[in-house]
């Protein structure tokens, strides 16, 4: 990774913009796993900065969140696109950078997380205007807001973590925009967090490798799963696939590969080599999708054999990744390299996956 995170800006770079480079075992698939001409993904630039994305339900709108460059601009720009055909339907420039996004379960407002300047925003999703804003208290060491990362929309409170040693979650009440408290001691930096339907809990994963689990009823941490092969992890993002009772958790960081763990006993059944980052679980279709931003490709591997069903390679380097409710497409963000100033070799694009 580059360096020991001197400022917020490295830390993104370094947990969200991961420039490594090492060969893969996804990369040599075979000639069945080949792209063909009919699934080829539809690509479409946007610009600088791109993140995470949320698809608004019966509204045909696809958000985009965008830090912009990180070098002489100020604020962000939070694109909004046909779902279809990627063509920009709107724009909303931001004085602040872009990065998590979250949904409300009605569709009527999604969150926003804004890293550098440590807060959240409020966005109407028939708008695209920021109706609220919150900001956390606290600096770092550095004297910077600490980080507001991943962010969870579960029962009308968004969970937020937090990128500081020892990370933390922020939950905020959705309606009014308030604090209502923090679970603390999560681990290292607060990287990724979802909720369990299926056991009804909540997993953060954090840089320090191991897995808190939540209670939401009372926001205790009950349970906190690692490895235990002593080998170094940084953990990134999960996925849960609950007909089989398996949370699957990337580390792009040294170990290079995608740990699956058994929900039932906390312990990791399986390690799936290969660069990784971004990860998803189709429920209708019953696959995972991985995004290996270093090799430049999308993996999609069947949910119960865990074996490679397609490859899709890109120019730039996958990102962040998204399944429609329909489970019919997947969005992927597209980024550029980095130049030594901190500007990108180009603008980032966003890609649709036909997945019928």
């Amino acid at each position: 990774m580059r360096g020991s995170f001197p400022s917020l800006n490295a830390l993104y770079s370094a947990l969200l913009m991961t420039t490594l480079t090492a060969p893969t075992a996804f990369a040599q698939q075979p000639a069945s796993a080949a792209l063909s001409a009919a699934s080829a993904p539809v690509e479409r630039q946007l610009g600088d900065g791109l993140y995470e994305l949320a698809l608004i339900p019966g509204q045909n709108k696809l958000y985009v969140a965008s830090a912009q460059s990180f070098k002489d601009v100020n604020g962000g720009v939070i694109y909004r696109l046909d779902p279809t055909t990627l063509a920009i339907t709107g724009e909303t420039h931001t004085d602040l950078k872009n990065f998590g996004m979250a949904i409300d379960d009605k569709g009527h407002f999604f969150y926003t997380t804004n890293s550098l300047d440590g807060g959240v925003s409020k966005v109407d999703t028939q708008t695209g205007k920021i109706v609220e804003r919150l900001f956390f208290k606290g600096k770092d060491k550095d004297g910077d807001p600490i980080g507001a990362r991943e962010i969870l929309f579960h029962n009308n409170q968004l969970y937020i973590g937090r990128v500081t040693d020892p990370g933390y979650i922020s939950i905020v009440d959705a309606q009014t925009m308030t604090l209502k408290g923090k679970i603390e001691n999560v681990g290292k930096w607060v990287t990724g967090i979802i909720y369990s339907p299926s056991t009804q809990r909540i997993y953060a994963a954090s840089g320090s490798g191991e897995i808190a689990v939540i209670n939401p009823a009372n926001n205790k941490i009950e349970h906190r799963w690692k490895p235990d092969d002593g080998q170094k992890y940084l953990f990134l993002n999960m996925a849960e696939d609950p007909t089989t009772g398996r949370l699957f958790v990337t580390d792009n960081s040294e170990a290079k590969t995608t740990l699956v763990f058994d929900e039932r006993s906390g312990k990791v059944i399986k390690r799936l080599p290969g660069d990784a980052l971004g990860i998803k679980f189709n429920a209708k279709r019953h696959e995972i999708y991985i995004s290996q931003r270093e090799s430049k490709k999308v993996i999609q591997l069947d949910a119960t054999s865990l074996t490679p069903k397609h490859v899709w390679s890109f120019g730039g380097h996958p990102n962040s990744l998204l399944v429609s409710p329909d489970g019919n497409s997947l969005y992927v963000t597209i980024k550029q390299d980095f130049n030594e100033d901190n500007t990108t070799k180009g603008p980032d694009s966003v890609a649709k996956i036909s997945l019928r």
